[in-house]
């Protein structure tokens, strides 16, 4: 790899890291507000950060090297490492004392949209902090979006023609030009952002509360301000505009495009949207019917619950409004399934996604028709778009690796001394960006704070895998990357 390659990727992620020590002057300025010290934390987080980027940008500009599948690779895990390693600078220096690996984890946390925290006492932690835990899920949710449409399409990682599935059933882009797809994406996760505030405040949330959650929602993030989560409101209908919110979020922002601005319905026919909606139902419907039947809970709160929890699993947000590792075998078992499912394909989401559960099914249903006749011709299909091979491979070459890596972080989760419920479901709930997992120690009435160091790194490194697809992170460990 030359060296030009690598200054170009230094400076992109030397201009994002500038671009992140700005946004730590709004949570500066809310301390400053409240009277709350901490806002000289931010203040020279701000200052020592964008120094530093800015050194490195002017370092490292110049002629810019053509985009390539290695300086896409490069800039993306860059990108990220730069993102959560700034991002941890203001949770080291807070008053909450937390050390080095605590506070890498809170920022890896909240950048790849995770929600798994080591944090107690959030109901009386520094506003500013809280809107900074808030805000970097919320840029990550960005930055996720923008990952998953633009770059890692051209990488192969998604594959473009996924892009081009997701967008409609023509196998158009969403939109001509770059220009036009960027502004309609900003204008749709601003205007969600703040429809979820205005209505998160005034269905009772106080309005620090309600944009914290609305940005953490729509980002499918799931960082709280409240130790109890979502519990900590018990009106259903805030738990029903948070549960639709966090459905919304988990559709494909280029099929929302086309919707919204070019009232393209045929657009929701996609069918990833098809299999996504379909799992929500019927995992909700399942659990509910579970605590109707198994602990007498009425069916409407049954529901209500139960709809919120599946949509918050399934779309990886992590949010919980109680502890449901209570209510039962088979709810639990459907929740550890829900896991691993995650969202649709370009959204915030993080999982399997629905776009590859439906390639592998039509896959199976292919290869099962071909065992019967032998002779005929039974394409893997995609609606009505026939997947290429490389597009099955790709599918299939995720799905392995990601078993794989599960089971691996298992493992080493364990060896770190983690009983194996707690080992297994971590391992899966920081892979697929969840946040919380099962049992006592990190299910959704716990938290990380407990584990060991060496855990905890683990599972920030198996969070930045799962966030950026695997493959992105595993393609650098090949020594032909870095070779001419």
């Amino acid at each position: 790899m030359n060296g030009q390659t690598i200054r170009s990727a230094v400076f992109i992620a030397s201009m994002a890291g500038l671009y992140l020590s700005a946004a730590m002057l709004i949570p500066a300025g809310l301390d400053f507000y409240f009277g709350n010290p901490d806002w000289q934390v931010f203040a020279i987080s701000a200052f020592v950060v964008g120094s530093i980027c800015l050194a490195s940008a002017a370092a490292n500009r110049g002629v810019m090297a053509p985009f390539s599948k290695r300086l896409g690779f490069l800039v993306v895990n860059l990108l990220w490492l730069t993102l959560s390693i700034t991002g941890a600078i203001p949770f080291y220096l807070s008053s909450l004392g937390l050390d080095m690996a605590d506070a890498l984890f809170e920022s890896v946390s909240a950048v790849t949209t995770t929600g798994a925290t080591v944090i107690s006492g959030l109901d009386n932690a520094p506003p500013g902090l809280l809107l900074w835990r808030s805000l970097l899920q919320w840029m990550g949710g960005i930055g996720i979006v923008a990952l998953g449409l633009l770059v890692l399409p051209f990488l192969k990682v998604g594959g473009f023609s996924v892009f081009r599935m997701e967008s409609s059933d023509t196998a158009e882009k969403p939109l001509a030009r770059f220009a036009a797809f960027i502004q309609a994406f900003f204008a749709i996760y601003i205007g969600l952002t703040v429809a979820c505030t205005v209505l998160y405040s005034l269905l009772g949330m106080s309005q620090l509360d309600a944009l914290n959650h609305a940005m953490t929602t729509i980002a499918t993030g799931g960082f709280s301000t409240h130790d109890a989560s979502f519990g900590a409101f018990q009106s259903p209908a805030l738990i029903w505009t948070a549960t639709f919110f966090m459905a919304v979020a988990g559709l494909p922002f280029s099929v929302m495009i086309l919707f919204a601005v070019r009232g393209r319905l045929d657009a929701l026919r996609d069918p990833q949207i098809l299999a996504y909606a379909g799992i929500l139902l019927v995992l909700s419907i399942t659990i509910a019917l579970s605590l109707r039947l198994g602990q007498g809970e009425g069916f409407g709160m049954a529901l209500t619950h139960a709809a919120f929890n599946v949509v918050s699993i399934v779309t990886t947000t992590g949010f919980a409004s109680s502890d449901y590792t209570l209510w039962g075998p088979l709810p639990v078992a459907l929740f550890f399934m829900a896991t691993f499912l995650g969202g649709c394909s370009g959204s915030t989401a993080g999982g399997i996604k629905a776009y590859r559960l439906v390639i592998i099914a039509s896959s199976i249903r292919s290869g099962l028709l071909r065992l019967i006749y032998p002779n005929s011709v039974r394409p893997v299909r995609y609606g009505n778009i026939v997947v290429e091979p490389d597009m099955q491979r790709t599918v299939f070459l995720f799905v392995c690796a990601y078993f794989g890596v599960w089971a691996l972080g298992s493992v080493a989760l364990a060896a770190t001394g983690l009983d194996i419920e707690t080992a297994i479901s971590g391992s899966i709930t920081a892979l697929a960006n969840v946040g919380p997992g099962i049992g006592p120690v990190i299910g959704p009435a716990g938290n990380f704070a407990s584990l060991g160091d060496p855990a905890k790194m683990i599972l920030v490194f198996l969070m930045l895998l799962g966030r950026l697809e695997i493959l992105a992170v595993l393609v650098l460990l090949v020594p032909g990357f870095w070779l001419d």
